[in-house]
């Protein structure tokens, strides 16, 4: 079961824009949007450490974030912080609609097959233009499983498992 409490990794500084302070987010959220509520952010350091920062605004600018914190409004103040991964606390968060999850919650979820066979871990996730591909590994193996409604059957948090049924032919090699 994932960690409910646990900040949410939600971006990553790209750069700065403009002279005023501002910062250009590359948001892992999807929609950018879903972030401009927020109201306080931590920012990992080099050596893992976490800071928050009380968050003065928000906006979308084109398919980034565009953030500014409170008490740094000039570019100098804010360089050191490009490059840096963005978290926020869960309870941010808008709330999900039914059958959506935060990425965190389904990285290290056991995938079955519909058949009962065991594939792997979820491992990692690909954002594609179209849908999302989890990357499901077993030792060596690595199967590429597209996040489609009818390929991805079951999730079940508290089990931590996932039930897929691969299309015929996803792992012929």
């Amino acid at each position: 079961m994932p960690d409910r409490t646990e900040p949410i990794l939600i971006g990553k500084i790209a750069a700065t824009h403009g002279i005023r302070g501002q910062l250009r987010v590359i948001s892992y959220s999807g929609e950018p949007a879903n972030l401009t509520g927020l109201r306080s952010v931590l920012l990992k350091g080099s050596a893992g450490d976490m800071e928050r920062f009380a968050v003065a605004g928000a906006s979308v600018h084109g398919t980034k974030l565009l953030l500014s914190l409170k008490g740094y409004t000039e570019i100098n103040t804010v360089l050191h912080f490009v490059g840096r991964e963005l978290y926020a606390d869960r309870d941010q968060l808008p709330p999900l609609d039914d059958g959506e999850y935060y990425w965190c919650d389904l990285i290290g979820l056991r995938v079955m097959t519909d058949q009962g066979d065991l594939l792997g871990t979820l491992t990692e996730i690909i954002a594609t233009g179209s849908n999302d591909v989890y990357v499901v590994t077993a030792g060596e193996r690595e199967y590429l499983i597209p996040a489609l409604a009818d390929v991805v059957l079951d999730v079940d948090l508290a089990a931590g498992t996932m039930k897929v049924s691969p299309p015929e032919g996803l792992f012929d090699l």
